[in-house]
């Protein structure tokens, strides 16, 4: 997707057939280990390492410090994109939904602010926590309109001195303004990188991401990446799938959150864009598998727990229409 400061992501020209599901049930927040074990009669074993609920906010009520950096400016981030991003609390803040939903907002303004017509923001983990291996989640809801790029993803933790794509790049979800029903993963190595990552899209006929929570996810080890959207799997790659050994995915990565403005991936707004913008995070979890968990990797001070069978909360699968939304 978009990358510090390296290359420009274009359209995707190595699209997989979209997959439609239509009369899905309701997911709930998803439990690794449910999809029946390892295949062997064993039980997945996950624990979750780290997580931001977003329940509890700060004093200045922007994202937590302990575990959140920001990316700041107007570059066009190597995508043409418009906005400037901000460390102010109108473009990242916590809100309280219409039925007590504890969330983090990402604001996409057209506020003119230093100049540039559009404003948001970009949060990222990166020397906070990073992490190699494991299922990353987060439970969103996604803004709607033309112009409109939202994506959560991770890069990895040598970007500075292993010039992307050789980092490497895992985009768990992004979204083309435009298409409400629709939204795509992807993976950036040598080989595939700019416009021409492995990429797939997925889609509801009848639901939509800017009016509901979904839970977007990744669950990565030695030999593959999966990609799913409300507990349905939708995209795997190999260790083989990548070109001449370039498999650059056995090193830590961090989380990044953003919503941009503009650029190569969907287009600029339109007349008919509406801003304000949001994308509500309700939370973002990292889970491992025990002979993962490396504490060096986890630089804040968030203690491990243990098995995640008891974690899921009963708030947390609830969903909320778009007219429920309260704005704090």
């Amino acid at each position: 997707m978009k990358h510090y400061s390296y290359t420009i992501l274009c359209g995707l020209l190595a699209v997989v057939p979209l997959l439609l599901a239509s009369g899905c049930e309701e997911q709930g927040p998803y439990t690794p280990g449910d999809n029946g074990g390892n295949g062997n009669g064993e039980e997945n074993e996950w624990v979750l390492v780290w997580s931001d609920e977003f329940d509890v906010p700060t004093a200045d009520g922007r994202p937590d410090p302990l575990n959140w950096n920001y990316d700041l400016g107007n570059s066009g981030f190597g995508n043409q994109e418009l906005q400037n991003y901000t460390d102010r609390v109108e473009n990242a803040s916590y809100v309280t939904l219409g039925d007590s939903i504890g969330c983090l907002r990402i604001a996409a303004l057209r506020d003119w602010y230093d100049g540039i017509e559009y404003s948001s923001a970009r949060i990222n983990t990166a020397g906070k926590y990073e992490f190699r291996y494991g299922r990353f989640e987060a439970r969103l809801m996604l803004p709607y309109g033309p112009g409109l790029w939202p994506a959560f993803w991770l890069l990895g933790g040598d970007y500075e001195t292993n010039t992307w794509p050789a980092c490497g790049e895992i985009d768990i979800m992004e979204n083309k303004g435009y298409q409400p029903n629709i939204v795509s993963c992807a993976l950036h190595m040598p080989g595939y990188s700019g416009g021409n990552p492995i990429t797939t899209t997925f889609g509801y006929e009848d639901r939509r991401f800017d009016t509901d929570f979904h839970i977007f996810a990744v669950e990565w080890d030695e030999e593959k990446i999966e990609f799913s959207v409300d507990g349905v799997t939708y995209q795997s790659v190999t260790r083989e799938d990548a070109p001449d050994g370039q498999w650059v995915f056995d090193h830590p990565f961090f989380i990044i959150l953003n919503v941009a403005v503009g650029g190569n991936f969907g287009g600029n707004p339109t007349d008919g864009t509406y801003f304000p913008q949001y994308m509500y995070i309700d939370y973002v979890r990292v889970w491992q598998k025990p002979e993962h968990i490396d504490p060096e990797a986890n630089r804040g001070e968030t203690e491990f727990s243990g098995p995640i069978d008891d974690w899921n909360d009963s708030d947390s699968d609830k969903g909320l229409n778009i007219l429920d939304r309260v704005k704090k």
